[in-house]
């Protein structure tokens, strides 16, 4: 099988740096370098398409532009590449989210997928009018994705749900293709909705163990519900020609961290309710020394960064052996990013790719 890769859309700015942000954390001001601008991101995602990605992910939430809005512009100057639009379920209706689906796919040829995030931060969904506590977000989780599975298999929904309702629901036109449904969280909770509703699991870039371990808890509750799964990873990847050349630039991007953002930073993160920031957490512990957590796996990044916090950093034979030894354990996707976006496209790109291509797992 084909491993299948995907970029990622900066739309809360680029930089020469590490920009931090997400999770409930404000953007550094290495977030205003280079602008999510329309023009920016365009360029990444063409370059994206050219080296053969599939697709690119663009995130949610406060510190970041709107994933919807931004990437339907983005889309009027690309041909094939897939957009992984992140999305937070409590702040749309089902039934209009089934509907901008369905007419994404329509204008873009088919080239929508979805990122369904549950949001692990209360005060910042507060601040969008939701004011559910995380167990009861990950239910009407449940709720909002029955129904938009419903809508897009062009059924009629009825439901009254503990905390949606729909009557006689239904779509006037299907998106074609369905679009995949992307979900992750390392929460019981999470894990329920994961197996119910997930065509596709994502995990954080922990060691190996620890992403077998969730690959086996997924998919043990996955076969319950009668269904299977696929597993995808996120990292981010810093690739050169040399193991050496590759760990001076973590070096230099560490060099950036001032101690004041990485404490201000790990304290902000520490008051996550999320338990995948916890154990991104735990993988640094708010330092700067053993940051290799495994052999070629950095935890820097999620000294200043919420959410993803570990990056692949060797040479590209080195990285193309961590991505090989991820799929070994299931990983059959990875959604990859690096500083600044559009140049770390190209090192992997050109770089790792046709390693891959040369083993037989991509291309």
């Amino acid at each position: 099988m084909s491993l299948t890769f995907h970029w990622f859309l900066p739309t809360n700015g680029d930089s020469r740096h590490v920009v931090g942000g997400g999770h409930g954390t404000p953007v550094t001001a290495s977030g205003g370098d280079r602008p999510p601008t329309v023009g920016y991101l365009t360029q990444i995602a063409r370059a994206a398409e050219d080296l053969g990605f599939t697709g690119v992910l663009t995130p949610t939430g406060a510190w970041c532009e709107d994933a919807w809005l931004t990437t339907a512009m983005v889309s009027r100057h690309t041909e094939r590449l897939k957009f992984l639009v992140a999305f937070r379920p409590g702040f749309v209706s089902p039934t209009l989210a089934a509907q901008m689906a369905a007419t994404f796919q329509r204008q873009t040829g088919g080239r929508l997928l979805i990122n369904v995030v549950t949001g692990g931060e209360s005060r910042e969904q507060r601040a969008y009018g939701d004011f559910l506590d995380k167990d009861a977000r990950y239910a009407r989780t449940d709720e909002f994705l029955h129904i938009l599975r419903g809508l897009w298999d062009g059924r009629t929904v009825n439901l009254t749900g503990e905390h949606l309702r729909v009557e006689d629901a239904r779509l006037t036109r299907v998106p074609d293709p369905r679009p995949a449904v992307y979900f992750g969280g390392s929460s019981p909770a999470a894990g329920r909705v994961a197996a119910a509703h997930a065509d596709v699991y994502l995990t954080w870039g922990e060691p190996p163990d620890a992403v077998a371990g969730k690959i086996a808890w997924i998919r043990a509750l996955a076969e319950k519900e009668g269904r299977s799964v696929r597993f995808g990873i996120r990292l981010h990847v810093i690739s050169r020609d040399t193991s050496e050349q590759a760990w001076a630039e973590a070096s230099r991007l560490l060099d950036g961290f001032d101690d004041e953002t990485v404490r201000a930073v790990h304290s902000g993160l520490a008051r996550s309710e999320s338990e995948g920031q916890r154990r991104m957490r735990a993988l640094h512990g708010g330092g700067r020394d053993g940051l290799e957590i495994h052999p070629n796996l950095w935890a820097g990044i999620g000294l200043v960064r919420g959410g993803a916090g570990t990056a692949l950093v060797g040479s590209h034979a080195e990285v193309a052996e961590r991505i090989t030894e991820y799929h070994r354990l299931g990983i059959d996707e990875f959604v990859l990013s690096g500083y600044p976006h559009l140049e770390e496209a190209y090192w992997f790109g050109e770089g790792v790719l046709p390693v891959l291509r040369a083993r037989g797992l991509w291309g």
